[in-house]
């Protein structure tokens, strides 16, 4: 007879958490996707911009409702004034 000793509610629960969990964790290995954010990219650099509460959250409204980021409609938006300055 095997001496073997019963397992608690407890311990059944952890070990279907960590089944979950392994089962769950994305393989990372397999994709290996890279994405350079912006704040590590030695091509753009961090500056402030003060904007009323309300234009900064219709700001923010309308970038998520085009899933753009704010400083890409920002960038854009520089970029045709100072077009229109020269």
């Amino acid at each position: 007879m095997l001496n073997k000793k019963k397992s608690s509610r407890f311990d059944e629960l952890i070990d279907a958490a960590r089944s979950r969990q392994t089962r769950d964790q994305p393989q990372l290995d397999e994709e290996k996707v890279t994405f350079k954010s912006k704040s590590t990219d030695p091509g753009y650099v961090r500056t402030t911009v003060y904007l009323p509460k309300k234009l900064h959250r219709n700001l923010k409204l309308a970038a998520a409702a085009d899933e753009r980021q704010m400083s890409d409609i920002m960038a854009e938006l520089v970029e045709k004034w100072l077009a229109q300055k020269s």
